[in-house]
């Protein structure tokens, strides 16, 4: 593996998107995240959903939520002082605080944007995945204010279509007023079954409605995946040979196309 490289540009900040739980969000962040370390990117994984399940996949143990990174929206810490280094080169998480109740939190939807802000930051790392929540709040809306672009995965089934809508109206509303820069960087059929008519269905509705470009390769249903979260640990560490990290390694290289890597 390449060591991490070094290079004279700000992060791309990548938002994992969908209104409806269920989608898939963590473990395509958690693996995602790995597979361009595993590239050499350096990537900080910021953990905003308060369930804080990317510690889980990565193994990692927060302590009591101290300084995890929801303490932004309700004190004066700095986002560097909730980052932890993993146990894998160049990937570092931002851990989330299970004890953080959404809906608190204040009103300051560019807070992350802020904290993302400092110049050290956004050079010391190539990529920041954003993991977040599926409601409509003050930490959801952080997240879009602050990022480049929003990665949506989807379970193809009809529910899931109905949180694409939801996410895109309120993309559309981001973008057009406090974040003009930002824009979809693809879908991701998750849990993706060929055989199924439904998954077949529903993968050509979100391709006819936002063309075949945006819509990456799908990750299929394994259930390696479940297992290497269970043990604390990427895909690409736990079963190197699964069709899950086989997955990851095609959508690592189509998004490392897209971002430079």
């Amino acid at each position: 593996m390449a060591a991490p490289r070094s290079i004279a540009r700000a992060a791309h900040v990548v938002a994992v998107a969908n209104r409806k739980g269920g989608a898939g969000k963590t473990t395509l962040a958690v693996n995602l995240a790995m597979e361009l370390a595993l590239r050499s990117a350096r990537v900080l994984l910021i953990d905003l959903d308060s369930q804080g399940h990317c510690a889980l996949g990565l193994g990692i143990d927060p302590g009591d939520g101290g300084l995890a990174v929801h303490r932004l929206f309700d004190s004066s810490i700095l986002l560097s002082d909730s980052i932890l280094s993993s146990a894998h080169a160049g990937l570092d998480l931002a851990p989330a605080d299970p004890r953080f109740e959404h809906g608190s939190g204040g009103t300051d939807f560019g807070r992350l944007a802020q904290a993302l802000d400092e110049e050290w930051l956004r050079q010391r790392y190539d990529v920041i995945i954003l993991d977040t929540p599926p409601s409509l709040d003050l930490l959801l809306l952080n997240a879009l204010y602050a990022a480049d672009s929003v990665l949506i995965p989807f379970v193809p089934h009809p529910l899931s279509l109905a949180g694409i809508r939801q996410l895109m109206h309120t993309f559309y509303q981001v973008r057009a007023g406090h974040n003009p820069r930002l824009s979809i960087l693809g879908f991701v059929p998750n849990l993706a079954n060929n055989q199924s008519r439904q998954h077949r269905d529903s993968r050509a509705e979100v391709t006819l409605t936002f063309g075949s470009h945006q819509v990456m390769t799908p990750i299929r249903a394994d259930i390696r995946l479940a297992e290497a979260f269970a043990r604390g640990l990427p895909i690409q560490r736990y079963a190197p040979g699964s069709r899950g990290a086989e997955d990851f390694q095609l959508l690592g290289e189509s998004l490392g196309r897209l971002l430079g890597f």
